[in-house]
């Protein structure tokens, strides 16, 4: 049984994230033949404030640009 754990910025739609939900499904589907009723698929929003790298928020980027 897959299980697609992805964790990407707050700020999409619910839509967008649907079609993120479904997209990831269909690749675990075609690529390892994996019945779609056994794919799981969590997606996790984390504020742009609690994520960063090189000690930089992504909302500190953005501010800087």
């Amino acid at each position: 049984m897959p299980f697609i754990d992805v964790t990407i910025g707050l700020g999409r739609s619910p839509e967008q994230i649907r079609s993120l939900i479904h997209e990831l499904t269909e690749a675990a589907h075609r690529s390892i033949d994996a019945p779609k009723e056994n794919i799981r698929v969590v997606i996790r929003e984390v504020p742009e404030t609690h994520w960063a790298a090189g000690d930089v928020t992504i909302a500190e980027r953005r501010a800087a640009r």
